[in-house]
């Protein structure tokens, strides 16, 4: 999720803003944009004001500073007066109404070759690692694809958390067939609201590389090979398809579901050991050797858990 910040933004002389983006200061292969960052600097030069990166013997005016993750670190030179928002700061933040009706400015970003946002906000699932709900309620329609893409790119990375369990994002998705424009949906699809017509729908789209799923839970295995079958019924190979494993404390259960997913030749999967700092959950040394080594190494196509940890010694 993107960091949001929720504070009164007033400018009434031209101001210098300063802007801090906590996890690209923070995480080595950070490249995705801040979307609020975005959506504020665009606001600030609207008004007339400067905007630059901020950096600690720098004057400005006023300082942004947005946090996605509750463990990155939060840089200590900040001012003290710094307007701070986004998950990693406080779950309930939000952009104010003018702020967020922004088209983002994607200077600030020079790298980003792609338009991104959101078609719906929202999630009706309750599931315990994710503070969507709470932030954002339950699911409804934001804003049209039309209102997203930039003219200067084919290319739309969506960032919904849910977007097929609402029919406004189905039919958004479908009127994107045929549009020209390659897209990715970055927080992994629900597998269990996928039926025959959606899976055609899939199949259809040009995506940028993936077509992402979910497979939290031993609950969702049936689901996640059942749409897996279906999008291969309607010409999807399994290696363009990626699927999100989160890892909790029990490896038994994360083993399971690779197992099952492997039947799938070529499938691609990625474990995220689960971390909740604000409930005090922080993974372990073997959900870590799992999740970075076991699967992002790419050891899982070749061989099991169990015959990994012998070759390591790992008990």
């Amino acid at each position: 999720m993107n960091g949001i910040i929720s504070q009164e933004c007033v400018s009434g002389t031209e101001m210098k803003i300063g802007l801090h983006d906590s996890e690209a200061e923070t995480l080595k292969r950070k490249t995705f944009p801040n979307y609020a960052l975005m959506k504020i600097s665009a606001w600030h030069k609207s008004q007339g004001d400067t905007v630059d990166w901020w950096y600690p013997l720098g004057n400005f005016d006023k300082v942004y500073s947005s946090k996605i993750f509750d463990f990155t670190p939060e840089n200590p030179y900040l001012p003290e007066n710094t307007i701070k928002g986004g998950t990693g700061y406080d779950v309930s933040s939000v952009l104010p109404e003018e702020i967020d009706n922004m088209f983002p400015d994607y200077s600030i970003y020079p790298g980003c070759d792609y338009a991104i946002g959101y078609i719906t906000r929202g999630c009706p699932n309750r599931c315990r690692w994710c503070a969507v709900p709470e932030k954002e309620g339950s699911i409804r329609p934001y804003r049209t694809w039309k209102e997203l893409v930039r003219p200067d790119s084919n290319k739309l990375v969506l960032m919904d958390n849910n977007i097929l369990a609402c029919e406004y994002g189905i039919r958004q998705l479908e009127s994107l067939i045929d549009s020209g424009y390659a897209i990715d949906l970055n927080q992994g699809m629900d597998a269990r609201l996928v039926n025959d017509s959606i899976a055609e729908i899939l199949s259809r789209l040009k995506w940028i590389k993936y077509i992402r799923f979910s497979c939290d839970t031993t609950e969702q295995i049936q689901a996640v090979e059942n749409t897996v079958s279906l999008l291969c019924k309607h010409g999807v190979k399994p290696y363009r398809i990626f699927i999100y494993l989160l890892v909790t404390s029990n490896i038994d259960n994360a083993v399971q579901r690779v197992e099952r997913l492997k039947r799938f030749r070529g499938i691609n999967i990625y474990a995220q050991a689960e971390r909740n700092e604000r409930l005090g959950i922080v993974p372990n040394r073997l959900q870590l050797e799992f999740a970075q080594r076991y699967i992002y190494g790419g050891k899982y196509r070749k061989e099991t858990w169990d015959d990994y940890c012998r070759r390591f010694n790992i008990k």
